[in-house]
């Protein structure tokens, strides 16, 4: 249990970190104005390096080949959900001219549908 609660814990702050690296120079525009593209694209690695500092961790515990309790696919399954509801969460906070839409929610549950088929046995 503990390796399943690490897994996905360590997943959150990676893809926070992701999600910053990938979307946080448009969402801060006012802030990044100031810099370059060549600056602006050195910052985001800094940043992925930190997602990738979670996100290796997170692989190698939650996966069975190393003794954790998920498989490659669910690992692969589990990280994209928990991408998507944290890009949500900060889309909600930090882009307020996005809207989330009936649509959004619709993608959503599917896959909700994805990760309940990736987890049957």
């Amino acid at each position: 249990m503990f390796k399943a609660l690490a897994t996905v814990g360590l997943l959150v702050v990676s893809n926070t970190f992701m999600t910053l690296a990938w979307y946080g120079q448009i969402a801060f525009k006012s802030k990044f104005e100031k810099f370059g593209l060549v600056a602006i694209i050195l910052i985001s690695w800094l940043v992925a390096l930190a997602e990738y500092s979670f996100m290796v961790p997170a692989n190698r515990i939650g996966s069975a080949v190393f003794g954790g309790p998920f498989t490659l696919w669910q690992l692969k399954v589990m990280q994209e959900v928990i991408s998507l509801s944290v890009f949500t969460i900060f889309m909600l906070i930090c882009m307020k001219s996005e809207v989330l839409r009936w649509n959004h929610i619709a993608g959503f549950a599917c896959l909700i549908l994805a990760v309940y088929f990736i987890f049957k046995r």
